[in-house]
């Protein structure tokens, strides 16, 4: 009996052995679980086998790199890779403007390489510049890419600005009645501004625009006196006019801007969205160039009206973002429609390419840079109270605007596009960034633009995807066509692999890919199972082989679910997120490692797929707590990891510790028990900053010549690169200091400006205090003694009286007082 128990005993502890290790290698695996192909594909390093014969009992989706024993005939492996192809790729080209025309005169390489796979295709559809009449300032222009999901690529793109690129500035105002001696000086300088851009770029087009509000109560007075003259010396007000369209005549533009008049409204804020609006969308009658870098100055020293402002004078129609100018280029839709919103300026102005320059007073600047966080390619500039300033508050801000590149995309949300660059330190490191400052002309600036699907879309018609690459404010981009391979051939209709009502689906199903997608009412590998449990006619088809993995597994659905008809249904758990899954039940999405109680530190990290956390990009480890990268551990300014002296671990420095000393610091940059240069410095710095110390006025000046900066706060802070120091002078004061090394191992000092002193201690006053404290003290006894005393015998005076009001004898006569008695005998007198 003992035997026969120990044997059983025996062979439990082996299957359950056997089915850990089959358990734990199905988990190890994230395309064990995948079904179809679609999904197998979907899955990174993960390719199928369309086989017909010979994988009915064995995964189809498997890694080609890590499971070298799947036999696959290669005719039949569906792993599709990464393509990229360049469509058009033209060169850079500087171009410049010759008066008549723009051309391309000169072509620029930049030294890029992209990151494709076939490489060789990105210069087969190049074509000279020299065949073009425009300056190119992106390249490539169009490319073909064929991407799987979450399989990053990356294509390199590179921009330069062109000398006299084309300019077009719009100048939008405000012409309400406090804008009237802005106008005037807008006026006197126009020449000076049309000047000043063409000394930029000679080819340079200006243009005017004026506004002031909706026509209708509350934003202006609707009396009829007032329609006409709303205050003295003013025009009838309207909501937007197109005064001068964009010309090379500058000349013109200061003349319009003399001529146009002023005019008035109720209200505060201004209808200026209208005349934004307009002055975007109308292209044609502003003259805005195909090819050129559009501004719109936008001037007033109010603020705006914006959506849903309009129904307090009735109107209600939301703003179509169209055109509405008519051949007097007055808006006509402005007692029409509402004011746009901030989403649809936006909207606007980046499907326009123009860059939108605030110029406003310092009363408004802080509101109109608010706004321009909410409008791509805006700037904000203050003006003086009568403009004064205007030309070179432009001059500034197209400096800015065009000094800078900016990259952006129209890729949905299923697409994923990360910038990377070295803007202009060729030599640095490759750093996350869309944006690169400090451009000039003919300066080439390289982005890697790396491209992810992140899902595949519900409608297959949007796995084709054309989106664009464009620099903010540039009417040119890289025109991207993504084409998600987010399904297999063979599960299309007419491929060889795909076959319909199919005898291997036993006639109740779609063969796809070497499996069944039964219809509704069937289930099981050969769709043998109906809806009511029952087998079909097939009496040789073992319906629990289905629910096992292999041979060697004795548990059906991995002790995790019922066989049902050769199909595993799996076990469900209490907490609903928590989920079993796997065609045998052997995957869950609870049982990964976790990191401060978060499953795979939470979904910013990862996700637990089949029992394993699979990280995002920038995470790594078994609980994706490791950042992938090791660019924390490097100093700002650069250097080794962890400045040589340490050990990057999850994106943290871990210092050494050796025989000279234990180094700390977020970098390892600090040796607290390393000798330091404290003293070296101590009486320098005394001399220098506090006139204290033992050094005269003479050593110290020949002595001291280190760079010694004061700051107000000396702080020992660990994310720093420097060394503090502390120490007391001889009159018990405090002073810190810290000192570090430049980029050339100079010696740079900091002092606390203040020294931390004990506070002055007056004896003499302390003793007179005392003394004159004891006085007060006694006079304050005395004083009370007095008074008992006194109340005391006043107490006692009364009492006496008291007795003396009641006695009733003579106050006058003493009561024990007796007449004397008076005896007289007359000797003679014998008694007869």
């Amino acid at each position: 009996m003992e035997v026969r128990l120990w044997w059983v005993l025996t062979l439990s502890v082996v299957c359950v052995s056997v089915h850990c290790q089959q358990s734990e290698k199905l988990t190890q695996n994230p395309c064990t679980v995948k079904q179809t192909c679609h999904e197998c594909i979907q899955t990174p390093t993960c390719a199928w086998c369309a086989q017909p014969t010979g994988f009915e009992d064995r995964k189809r989706c498997y890694q080609p790199s890590g499971n070298p024993r799947v036999q696959c005939e290669e005719s039949y492996i569906v792993d599709p890779g990464n393509e990229f192809r360049a469509i058009e790729q033209r060169k850079l080209s500087k171009g410049k403007y010759s008066g008549s025309g723009y051309y391309a005169n000169s072509t620029y390489t930049a030294t890029s390489s992209s990151s494709s796979s076939s490489s060789s295709s990105s210069s087969s559809s190049s074509s000279s510049s020299s065949s073009h009449h425009e300056a190119v300032q992106i390249s490539p222009q169009r490319v073909s890419l064929k991407l799987r999901i979450n399989e990053a690529f990356r294509i390199t793109v590179d921009y330069a600005q062109a000398e006299d690129y084309p300019v077009d500035l719009y100048y939008l105002m405000d012409l309400s009645k406090s804008m009237e001696d802005d106008k005037e000086k807008l006026s006197s300088l126009g020449d000076v501004l049309a000047k000043r851009m063409q000394s930029i770029t000679r080819n340079f087009r200006l243009g005017f625009g004026s506004f002031v509000d909706k026509v209708v109560m509350p934003y202006v007075s609707t009396v009829p006196n007032n329609l006409v003259e709303p205050c003295p010396r003013c025009a009838a007000p309207y909501g937007y006019q197109n005064v001068m369209s964009l010309s090379t005549n500058t000349g013109r533009f200061s003349g319009e801007v003399h001529k146009a008049a002023v005019s008035g409204n109720l209200d505060a804020p201004e209808g200026g969205f209208d005349a934004i609006m307009q002055a975007v969308v109308c292209r044609d009658q502003i003259g805005w160039r195909e090819k050129a870098r559009r501004l719109l100055v936008f001037s007033t020293d109010a603020g705006f009206h914006y959506a849903g402002d309009g129904k307090l004078g009735g109107i209600v129609k939301p703003n179509d973002g169209l055109c509405h100018l008519d051949g007097e280029g007055t808006y006509t839709h402005s007692t029409l429609q509402d004011y746009p919103s901030i989403s649809q300026i936006n909207q606007k102005v980046k499907q326009n390419a123009i860059n939108v320059i605030f110029a406003v007073t310092k009363e408004q600047i802080d509101v109109y840079k608010r706004l321009g966080e909410h409008i791509e390619g805006s700037t904000s500039g203050t003006l003086t109270g009568d403009s004064s300033n205007v030309v070179d508050l432009v001059q500034e801000q197209y400096n800015k605007i065009k000094s800078s590149v900016e990259m952006k995309d129209t890729a949905t949300s299923a697409v994923k596009v990360t910038y990377y660059s070295k803007c202009l330190d060729e030599n640095g490191p490759l750093k996350q960034t869309n944006k690169c400052d400090g451009l000039r002309v003919g300066t080439v600036v390289t982005f890697q633009a790396e491209i992810e699907v992140k899902t595949c879309p519900k409608d297959p018609k949007e796995w084709n995807h054309v989106f664009q690459i464009y620099p903010v404010g540039i009417n040119e981009s890289l025109t991207v066509d993504l084409e998600m391979l987010c399904s297999c051939p063979c599960e299309r209709p007419g491929n060889p692999g795909y076959k319909e009502f199919a005898p291997e689906c036993s006639g109740f199903g779609t063969y796809k890919c070497g499996v069944c997608e039964c219809d509704s009412s069937h289930f099981g590998r050969k769709c043998e199972c109906g809806s009511d449990n029952t087998r079909q006619p097939d009496k040789d088809i073992d319906l629990t082989a289905g629910c096992r993995p292999d041979n060697t597994t004795l548990n059906d659905c991995s002790g995790r679910g019922t066989c049902v008809c050769g199909q595993c249904d799996c076990d469900t758990r209490p907490n609903p997120e928590e989920k079993i899954s796997g065609p045998f039940c052997e995957c869950d999405n609870f049982s990964c490692d976790r990191h401060d109680g978060l499953l795979c530190s939470g979904p910013d990290h990862g996700e637990c797929v089949c029992g394993k956390c699979v990280c995002n990009s920038d995470w790594t480890g078994s609980a994706c707590d490791c950042r992938a990268s090791n660019d924390t551990c490097i100093p700002p300014e650069g250097g080794e990891i962890c400045s040589g002296r340490g050990d990057c671990v999850c994106g943290m420095c871990k210092c050494h510790q050796d025989d000279k000393g234990h180094y700390s610091g977020r970098y390892c940059n600090k040796c607290p028990t390393c000798p330091g240069r404290c003293k070296e410095f101590k009486e320098c710095v005394q001399c220098l900053v506090y006139k204290t110390g033992s050094l005269t006025p003479e050593e110290c000046a020949a002595n001291c010549t280190f760079e010694l900066t004061v700051v107000d706060v000396v702080e020992d802070r660990e994310d720093l690169d420097e060394n503090f120091c502390a120490y007391y002078d001889e009159d018990d004061c405090r002073f810190a200091y810290v000192y570090s090394y430049d980029d050339k191992g100079k010696i740079v000092i900091k002092a606390q400006k203040e020294r931390e002193c004990p506070p002055q201690v007056y004896v003499l006053g302390i003793v007179l205090g005392v003394i004159g404290a004891i006085v007060l003290i006694g006079l304050a006894l005395l004083l009370l003694w007095k008074l008992v005393t006194t109340i005391h015998d006043r107490r006692e005076f009364a009492k006496f009286e008291k007795e003396r009001s009641m006695a009733k004898w003579d106050t006058g006569e003493n009561p024990i007082y007796k007449q004397a008695t008076s005896t007289f005998k007359n000797p003679t007198y014998a008694g007869k």
